[in-house]
């Protein structure tokens, strides 16, 4: 059963750092060998989509939000090895000993990819976006590969990489509600 022996690693490096919001993955689409995942996630394998809120703010952009964290990445559940600011193009480890690169940094938003050696493959993208209505803010998490790996092209392992995942962005999501008014 391999792709129980792939999610153990995952479920437990994804368990030292807890975050939530509200699942609701989206379907899986085959990804195709043109697309440039690197981009967005149009022509991806897609893996999940979870909105979180991040409460109240309305004297605070959604820049300013993603800059408390860019600037201040201890924030990031699952930091481990990377910076206090992280920069595009910069490499880290992530706890675990996950290996991810920052592949972009907007204005309201920054996206990292797994490298080789991470728990989850290699070509893993997750965007963090920060919007702002009527002085509620939201933080969108959306993830997306390549092509499935191992582990994410497994009904089990990818169940697992998902919920915790979920969990995960939430801690997350909960320790900017409060940041956010420093932002």
């Amino acid at each position: 059963m391999p792709g129980f022996a792939a999610a153990v690693p995952v479920a437990l490096a994804l368990c030292a750092g807890l975050v939530a919001g509200s699942p609701s993955p989206a379907p899986a689409a085959a990804a195709s060998p043109a697309a440039d995942c690197r981009a967005g996630p149009a022509g991806c394998y897609d893996l999940y989509t979870y909105g979180y809120t991040l409460g109240l703010h309305p004297f605070t952009e959604p820049d300013a939000v993603r800059r408390q964290l860019t600037d201040h990445f201890w924030l990031f559940p699952v930091s481990g090895g990377c910076a206090g600011r992280i920069r595009a193009g910069a490499r880290c480890e992530l706890l675990g000993g996950n290996p991810v690169e920052v592949e972009y940094i907007g204005d309201d938003f920054f996206q990292i990819n797994t490298l080789p050696g991470h728990q989850l493959g290699r070509g893993m993208h997750i965007r963090f976006a920060f919007s702002r209505t009527l002085g509620f803010h939201t933080m969108t998490v959306r993830a997306w590969q390549d092509r499935p790996t191992e582990c994410t092209g497994e009904a089990f392992c990818n169940g697992v990489n998902r919920a915790f995942a979920w969990v995960t962005w939430r801690v997350l999501a909960k320790t900017l509600y409060v940041t956010a008014y420093a932002a």
